[in-house]
């Protein structure tokens, strides 16, 4: 695809995967229009870089709202959507999955009704406009302990509320193609990791409770494993994915990077002690807690991402440990980006017991 897209919306782009997506989008030229409904985990100081760029505009707006989409569209011509807005922390879709539903379901729809809308309606360039859906590779359910892994043409077999309402919307953006002819093309990825990374999640809540020399939960023995992709990575392959990928096909995108939970804490326990002790000295690795396990916790997540190096020549370039070690750093240098949300919006707490 050489005629590929200039213009394009990019939905929830002031959260963590998608404030890359509109970093790197930015840094190469495109026209970005962010539209983010600022929940709790949508933050504009991971924009902080790019918000005076001539070529960036932020709307503060829901995707479930399809009037104020179908304006938007239309008035910045857009020629392009990345659907990146969700509800995605399968620990909050336990104790309230209405949210994910509403977003990840009902959004989907109302985005994809105004992106056919908008495509039917374009008198130029309508051969170049994509919707792109980025999913997870959640979708795909559980997997055992014997080196396989999820491909483009795994069954879906979701197991949370949360993988579950992205299998529904990567079944709706399939339905909008096959019925409707809307030109789309899907990703599914592993656990992401990196800067601006909310700390609700495994890698930088052990971070920061790690400097913080706080107790660090693992689940269960902590033996599940994931395929960890760092989100500059992940960024570059949702660029190609969309101007290079071809209409109606899915892309896997994975780091090849498997590990289980508890080494991918003690590796951060090890890197910060390097980084200097406790003050009351000691290895970090003396706060690793373990805790029950989450309800219906898969055991093993593993992305093949043959299709998109073969087709699309991309390939993670991070090493993992040197991605963590880079990424624990970034952690340590701005302290002004997470000591606010660490104060006012997410302390830490345990979420997702199902008690």
């Amino acid at each position: 695809m050489t005629d590929f897209p200039r213009r394009i919306l990019v939905t929830g782009g002031a959260g963590f995967i998608g404030s890359a997506v509109v970093r790197r989008l930015i840094g190469r030229g495109y026209r970005v229009v962010n539209v983010d409904k600022l929940t709790y985990s949508g933050n504009l100081d991971n924009l902080r870089e790019v918000a005076g760029a001539p070529s960036y505009r932020f709307v503060e707006a829901d995707i479930c709202d399809q009037a104020a989409i179908t304006a938007l569209l239309a008035e910045e011509n857009i020629e392009a959507v990345m659907h990146l807005a969700a509800e995605s922390h399968v620990d909050r879709s336990i104790d309230a999955p209405a949210d994910f539903i509403e977003t990840n379901v009902i959004g989907t729809f109302r985005l994809l009704q105004a992106s056919l809308n908008h495509w039917r309606s374009l008198q130029q360039n309508q051969g170049r406009f994509r919707f792109h859906h980025v999913s997870t590779d959640e979708v795909f359910g559980d997997l055992p302990f014997d080196g396989s892994s999820f491909s483009e043409d795994s069954a879906y077999a979701p197991s949370s509320p949360y993988s579950a309402s992205k299998a529904a919307s990567d079944h709706l953006v399939r339905a909008w193609c096959a019925t409707y002819g809307l030109p789309v093309v899907l990703s599914n990825c592993s656990n992401n990791y990196g800067p601006y990374h909310f700390p609700e999640k495994l890698i930088p809540l052990t971070i920061l409770n790690a400097i913080e020399g706080k107790p660090l939960p693992v689940y269960g023995q902590g033996t599940n494993v994931r395929d960890w992709l760092h989100v500059g990575d992940h960024a570059e392959a949702l660029e190609l994915i969309l101007t290079r990928g071809k209409t109606g096909e899915s892309y896997n995108v994975g780091g090849r990077a498997e590990r289980s939970n508890l080494q991918v804490v003690e590796t951060i326990c090890d890197f910060l002690d390097e980084r200097g002790p406790l003050a009351e000295g000691g290895s970090r690795r003396s706060l690793i807690n373990f805790v029950p396990d989450r309800p219906g916790h898969d055991r093993r997540y593993a992305i093949d991402p043959s299709k998109i190096e073969r087709d699309l020549g991309w390939r993670a370039a991070h090493d993992f440990e040197q991605g963590l070690l880079e990424t624990i750093d970034w952690f340590l240098a701005n302290e002004w980006w997470w000591r606010p949300i660490r104060e006012r919006k997410y302390r830490g707490e345990r979420l997702g017991s199902a008690a």
